[in-house]
């Protein structure tokens, strides 16, 4: 075969091949713009039901504050030992009444009581000292008026009368040391309570200032709640509150008593205390509160307004974010989209169980999606499967 043909076979087969390369690479490229346009096809609405879609109404709620916190005793003993020595006389255990002043134990106080009458001894004598004393110095002002001693010898008689004048004195200063020892071997309370700790027994040895007992008056209790600054500013002393125990449906009075000046620099939080009103001593059926529960409620406000507040469930309020906001429905171009709307809370309400906010940044009739629908992106295309059922507390 001529070359010259062969050159020929060889260029049209290379052109062949180009063509057919040309082809499936253009294939190929019209298959990757259809699967780039179905993936950036609009997305399918996401659709609501109509529990989940909240509309926010002017209701009137019990408003309130939010609290919680631990009870703690008002008034709380700790005896304590003021002398060392062997602990005696111990009667008392956790969960008996005692009353102000009565004797709860003794330190063995033998080695008080002896030196006690030592300085006792030691007091006579320095009593007798000044009798002495005293008589001489009478002696001594009577031989100086008839010219037999000097005023030389008066004036040291009378350095000598003070001296131990000064020495009984002193004499009578250790008596009342000694008796405030042998006082302190007995261990009295100081309040009327019950007994919340015992921390040593009958027959062991204690030293000074070892804690042996602990009262507690559960007569008077207080709640301290920590609450955020901008709740803090609603509460007022004199307020009334409302709180309960885990567990137990009984709903317990108390009254703000005091509002810490404070915030604490750490949390920015402010401490709010609240006294619970005694049970009254005829009631032998009321509970007993005890120190270190652990109770919730609300603090009642009067707002004063003129008219309801708007009100929502507390759940459509959502928190992942610095500010508080909720995932507002609005219309634009005839759909519904997802809108994060910055709110304010100013004030909650507990109704049959179910927690409402009274919120401000939203219009009345505004819809909001609910906590059950999830976090949902702004801009998120929703649709309502009918027409959303209004929720209110009753």
């Amino acid at each position: 075969m001529p070359r010259r043909k062969v050159l020929l076979l060889v260029i049209v087969a290379a052109l062949a091949i180009s063509i057919a390369v040309g082809r499936a690479l253009l294939a190929r490229k019209h298959q990757q713009q259809a699967v780039q346009q179905a993936t950036t096809a609009a997305p399918l609405p996401l659709r609501l039901q109509p529990g989940e879609v909240l509309t926010v109404q002017r209701r009137a709620l019990p408003l309130g504050v939010q609290i919680s916190g631990v009870l703690e005793a008002l008034q709380v003993a700790s005896i304590k030992s003021y002398a060392a020595g062997t602990l005696q006389d111990l009667a008392v255990r956790e969960g008996d009444s005692v009353q102000a002043g009565q004797v709860l134990a003794r330190v063995d106080a033998a080695d008080a009581s002896a030196r006690l009458r030592q300085a006792q001894q030691e007091a006579e004598a320095a009593r007798a000292q000044q009798s002495i004393q005293q008589r001489l110095h009478s002696n001594n002002e009577a031989l100086v008026a008839q010219g037999f001693i000097s005023q030389t010898a008066l004036r040291t008689s009378d350095a000598n009368l003070q001296a131990a004048q000064a020495q009984y004195q002193s004499a009578l200063a250790q008596v009342d040391v000694a008796r405030k020892a042998v006082a302190d071997t007995v261990l009295r309370s100081p309040i009327a309570g019950q007994v919340a700790q015992r921390l040593v027994n009958n027959g062991e040895r204690v030293a000074v200032e070892t804690k042996v007992l602990e009262i507690v008056d559960l007569r008077q209790l207080q709640l301290q709640a920590l609450l955020p600054p901008a709740d803090s500013l609603q509460v007022r002393v004199g307020q009334q509150a409302r709180l309960r125990l885990d567990g137990s449906a009984q709903a317990f009075a108390a009254r703000v008593v005091r509002v810490s000046p404070l915030a604490d620099a750490a949390t920015r939080s402010v401490a709010v205390y609240l006294q619970l009103q005694p049970p009254s001593p005829s009631d032998t059926l009321a509970p007993v509160l005890r120190p270190g529960m652990f109770l919730q409620g609300q603090i009642d406000l009067e707002t004063g307004a003129s008219q309801a507040p708007l009100v929502l469930a507390l759940e459509a309020v959502l928190t992942d974010k610095p500010q508080p906001y909720v995932q507002l429905l609005q219309a634009a171009n005839g759909q519904q989209t997802i809108a994060h709307r910055t709110v304010s809370v100013v004030a909650r309400a507990l109704v049959d169980g179910q927690a409402w906010a009274a919120i401000e940044g939203l219009a009345e009739g505004s819809q909001v999606v609910a906590a059950s629908a999830g976090a949902l992106r702004e801009g998120t295309r929703v649709e309502i499967a009918t027409s959303a059922s209004t929720q209110s507390p009753h």
